[in-house]
């Protein structure tokens, strides 16, 4: 466990220590699983499929660089024994350039699609964090964890309801 959840739940148990035994029977806490969140949140697998269908064309276009240089290089080592010193060096140039371009447009393919990545799901955290929160304010609870804890009960796992709320799209 890292140091800091071990020095947040000392805290919280000390914090918790210092309550009455009635106030304690009083006090409504929750968990929610921020993992099952994210795996079952409608909002997630959209923003999956709107980011699949986004990067789609640039994919394709990488798979068929990287075909065009397969042919030249299966070209060119059929071909290389009839072909002249100069053509062959011109091919291999060819070849060459287009590997620098497929390198350059994969990396910049790769960079796009981790800031995309991060900005939906950014929004996305900003969505379940509202929806967790709102939640809280209807049904009245103290005090909602999430990660770092070890165990929970089902009679405090909020879970579904937090799910059911991004499903209705609140």
């Amino acid at each position: 466990m890292k140091r800091s959840n071990q020095i947040f739940i000392v805290m919280l148990l000390a914090s918790l220590s210092l309550y009455s035994q009635s106030t304690l029977a009083e006090m409504k806490i929750g968990f929610v699983d921020t993992v099952k969140l994210m795996e079952g949140a409608p909002q997630a697998k959209s923003a999956q499929s709107r980011i699949e269908a986004e990067f789609e064309p640039r994919e394709k276009e990488l798979v068929e660089l990287q075909r065009e240089i397969k042919k030249m290089e299966d070209d060119l080592s059929r071909d290389a024994a009839v072909m002249s010193e100069s053509e062959k060096t011109k091919v291999e140039r060819d070849v060459l350039s287009k590997r620098r371009d497929l390198k350059r447009a994969q990396e910049e393919f790769r960079d796009d699609l981790n800031i995309r990545r991060n900005e939906v799901l950014a929004k996305l955290q900003k969505d379940m964090y509202k929806a967790v929160v709102d939640l809280a304010k209807e049904q009245k609870f103290d005090l909602i964890l999430s990660q770092g804890v070890v165990y929970t009960s089902e009679r405090i796992d909020i879970t579904e309801s937090v799910l059911k709320k991004l499903k209705n799209g609140n």
